[in-house]
C-alpha cells in the first residue's frame, strides 16, 4: 500500500511539472517576443562546424544549434539577390520578378509588402543592419524604422575596396575612416537599437558581412593565416557579441533568433567546403544542391527544445509567415505568399510541413522532395545521396517509385506554372548583366 500511494504521487508530481513547462511555452509564446534573423553572406553548410564543416570552426554557431534546432533541408535561391527578395517578400520570384540578381531592384514598395511591414502592424520597431543590395532605395522606403548599411558586398576596410569608403545610416551618407571595420560598425549599430528599444517587441535583419568576396584581414588575423576561416570566425565572434547583449539586457529568453546562409559557399572556396572529407554537390550560382541548400538554425531558450535536428523541408519563403506567426501579425492579402509557417515545428509540434521546396534562378527551377528533384527539363534526380550525389533516373518509367515521383512533381511544377511568370530578361543565367558581359567577352577574347 505505501508503495502504491508513492507511486500515485510521483505520478501527480510528474503531471505538475509537465503541465508547468507546457504553462511555460505557452507564457513565452504569449509575450511579444523579439525576433532577430541573421544572414550570413555566402556561407553554405560545408562552412558551418555543427553541419560537419572540415575546414572551419564555428563554435558560438554550433552552441546557437545546441540549444536550439537545427534544419537539415533548408533552401533558398542561390544567388544574394533573388534569395534576400524571397526572404522578405515570402513570395516566389517568378511572381515579383526578382529572378536575377538586377532584376531584384526592380522590386517596388507599392508591389510587395516586406517582412517589417508585417510585424509593424503587430507593434514591432524594426531595423536594418548590414547588406540591403541589390535592391532599390532605401530600407526605409520598404518599411525598416532604422537601418545602416553599404554599397556592395564583401566591404570590410575603405582601405581595400572604393566602394567600401561609403555606408548609410538612417538616411545620412557617412565616410568609413581608414581604421574601423566595417562589421565591427554594424555591430555597434544594432547593439543600439537594441538597447534603445529593449522595452519594445523588435525585429532585427542582421544581415552580414562575412563570408562574401574579396576575403580580407579581420582584425583577429596573424600573418599569414588562413582568411577565409579567420572571417568565418569573426563571423561567428560577432554572434557571440550579439548574444552577450541580449544576455546582459536580459532579452535572451524572449528573443527568436534566426541563423541563415543566403545561398551556398561561393566558387572559389567551395573546393575546401567538404564535410568528412567528401565534396558537395553544387555552390553558390547553381542548380545543384548546395549552391540553394543553407545552414539554418532557430535557437528561442525555454520555447524551442535543445538539442534538435529536422529533416523537414523548409524554403525561405516560409520566413515571412513564421515571423507573422510568432508576432502575431496578419499575412499580406492582395497577393499570395508562397511561404509556410514552421513555427509548429519549432515548438516541437507536427503542423503542416511542406511535401516539397521550390527553387528558381534566371529561367531555371526546380521542384524538390524528399528524396526526388525535378527540374523544368523535366529531368528526375535521386537524391537519396545528397548533398555528395544527385544521380540523373534516365528511364524513370520503368521504376515505380521514380515514375509516381515524376508525377508528383510534374503536378505541382504544373499548378505553379513559373513559366508564366516574369523571366529573366538578360540572358536567363540569374546573374548581374555586367557579369554576363564580362563573361561574353572573355570568351571573344580567347577566340
Amino acid at each position: 500500500m505505501k508503495n502504491l500511494k508513492k507511486l500515485h504521487f510521483l505520478i501527480a508530481f510528474l503531471c505538475v511539472v509537465n503541465l508547468s513547462a507546457q504553462n511555460k511555452k505557452e507564457t513565452k509564446i504569449s509575450k511579444k517576443p523579439n525576433i532577430i534573423y541573421i544572414l550570413a553572406d555566402d556561407l553554405g553548410i560545408g562552412d558551418v562546424s555543427c553541419y560537419g564543416s572540415d575546414s572551419n570552426k564555428t563554435p558560438i554557431i554550433d552552441q546557437l544549434a545546441k540549444g536550439g534546432i537545427r534544419f537539415n533541408h533548408s533552401y533558398t535561391a542561390p544567388l544574394c539577390g533573388p534569395s534576400r527578395a524571397m526572404i522578405l517578400t515570402g513570395r516566389y520570384a517568378f511572381r515579383t520578378g526578382a529572378v536575377n540578381q538586377d532584376m531584384v531592384s526592380t522590386i517596388k514598395p507599392e508591389d510587395e509588402v516586406l517582412i517589417p511591414s508585417v510585424l509593424k502592424t503587430a507593434g514591432y520597431v524594426t531595423s536594418l543592419t548590414g547588406k540591403w543590395s541589390q535592391f532599390s532605395l532605401t530600407p526605409g522606403d520598404f518599411g525598416f524604422d532604422d537601418y545602416i548599411t553599404f554599397q556592395g558586398s564583401g566591404d570590410y576596410w575603405s582601405t581595400e575596396k572604393k566602394k567600401s569608403e561609403n555606408y548609410i545610416e538612417n538616411g545620412v551618407n557617412k565616410k568609413l575612416d581608414s581604421l574601423t571595420y566595417m562589421p565591427d560598425l554594424m555591430h555597434n549599430h544594432l547593439v543600439n537599437f537594441i538597447t534603445t528599444n529593449k522595452d519594445k517587441p523588435f525585429f532585427l535583419y542582421y544581415s552580414m558581412v562575412h563570408v562574401h568576396a574579396v576575403i580580407q584581414r579581420t582584425p583577429d588575423s596573424k600573418p599569414g593565416s588562413d582568411l577565409y576561416a579567420d572571417n568565418t570566425a569573426y563571423m561567428d565572434k560577432l554572434v557571440g557579441k550579439l548574444l552577450k547583449t541580449l544576455d546582459d539586457l536580459k532579452l535572451r529568453e524572449n528573443t527568436l533568433i534566426v541563423f541563415m546562409g543566403d545561398n551556398g559557399t561561393a566558387s572559389q572556396y567551395a573546393s575546401r567546403s567538404t564535410i568528412g572529407g567528401k565534396a558537395l554537390s553544387g555552390k553558390k550560382g547553381t542548380m545543384l544542391e548546395c549552391g540553394s541548400l543553407v545552414p539554418t538554425i532557430a535557437n528561442w531558450p525555454g520555447v524551442i527544445d535543445a538539442n534538435k535536428v529536422s529533416d523537414i523541408l523548409i524554403d525561405s519563403s516560409d520566413l515571412l509567415p513564421t515571423f507573422a506567426d510568432v508576432a502575431g501579425a496578419k499575412l499580406p492579402t492582395k497577393k499570395s505568399v508562397d511561404g509556410r509557417s514552421f513555427l509548429p515545428q519549432l515548438m516541437g509540434k507536427k503542423g503542416n510541413p511542406r511535401e516539397w521546396i521550390f527553387t528558381e534562378l534566371g529561367n531555371k527551377w526546380y521542384v524538390r522532395e524528399a528524396n526526388w528533384k525535378l527540374n523544368r527539363e523535366g529531368e528526375l534526380f535521386d537524391m537519396s545521396n545528397a548533398p555528395f550525389e544527385e544521380k540523373l533516373v534516365m528511364d524513370y518509367a520503368s521504376n515505380k517509385e521514380a515514375s509516381e515521383a515524376h508525377a508528383r512533381l510534374q503536378k505541382v511544377l504544373q499548378e505553379l506554372s513559373p513559366e508564366k511568370g516574369i523571366l529573366d530578361n538578360a540572358g536567363g543565367s540569374g546573374r548581374h548583366a555586367s557579369n554576363v558581359n564580362k563573361k561574353k567577352d572573355k570568351v571573344k577574347e580567347e577566340e
